[in-house]
């Protein structure tokens, strides 16, 4: 039994010698990154453009187009997303509470 004690601290004390030095409240810095982009993106003057027409699809079918029935089939679609949706919340929050 004294052994495994004198086992357990020598490990102990050796693992606590292996860790840094450094402050654990010491704030992170993402030097790498953000300051790389940074100089990479200093000489560029240009501004994003609007294109109006990059996610329009003229082959989509129109409100206009649509029949009774697929717009019943589109709205029970979404029902049933939704119920799925609203089923799949109460269970999640069933398992939270065990």
């Amino acid at each position: 039994m004294k052994f495994r004690f004198a086992l357990t601290a020598a490990a102990t004390v050796a693992l606590a010698a292996c860790g840094s030095t450094e402050d654990a409240s010491t704030e992170a810095e993402a030097d790498t990154v953000e300051i790389a982009a940074d100089e990479a993106l200093a000489d560029i003057d240009a501004q994003p453009v609007e294109d109006p027409a990059a996610n329009v699809d003229e082959t989509a079918p129109g409100r206009e187009d649509m029949s009774p029935s697929e717009e019943a089939q589109i709205q029970e679609a979404g029902d049933n997303a939704a119920d799925t949706a609203a089923a799949a919340m109460d269970a999640m929050s069933e398992d939270t509470g065990n």
